[in-house]
């Protein structure tokens, strides 16, 4: 055998090896190799957008909650707004209801001293007659003297 005879045959069948693969094994796998990296490359870009897309809903949310802020903000100043106006609308119920109420009692109290007044001009009628009558030693009839006891009533 001859060193030369086998290395050139080594060299045919690895000629004829490296044509196979690159014939029949190469193909597909640069095509694997190139698929993946293509997968990979959109992978990374969606990536990309994943993180963009990130980016801009933070800073959405981020006005968002700037404007719920605000919102609630004018929501409160209106509250405050409305609890103030109920405040003096209930004052001035209350002032009124009160202002009311002074007048029922200074009219039940004007009432109330028209009545004693009367009662005690019936009062000071009666103790006139009993005094008169005392007086004269004789005795004076209401019913005949009423126009007389009318008059010292409305004098009183």
């Amino acid at each position: 055998m001859n060193i030369n005879m086998t290395l050139i045959g080594q060299s045919v069948t690895f000629a004829l090896f490296v044509w196979f693969c690159m014939k029949y094994v190469w193909p597909p796998i640069v095509t694997a190799l190139e698929t993946r990296r293509k997968q990979i490359a959109d992978g990374l870009a969606a990536a990309d957008r994943g993180k963009h897309e990130l980016e801009l809903a933070a800073k959405r949310a981020t006005e968002s909650l700037h404007e719920a802020k605000q919102k609630s903000a004018e929501i409160l100043v209106q509250a405050e707004k409305r609890a103030q106006q109920l405040i003096e609308e209930a004052k001035q119920s209350a002032r009124e209801e009160g202002d009311r109420l002074i007048a029922a009692a200074k009219a039940e109290i004007e009432q109330e001293s028209h009545r004693a007044r009367e009662a005690l001009r019936a009062d000071v009628a009666a103790l006139v007659v009993a005094g008169a009558s005392r007086i004269l030693r004789r005795e004076v009839n209401p019913a005949v003297h009423a126009d007389l006891l009318e008059s010292i009533k409305n004098e009183l």
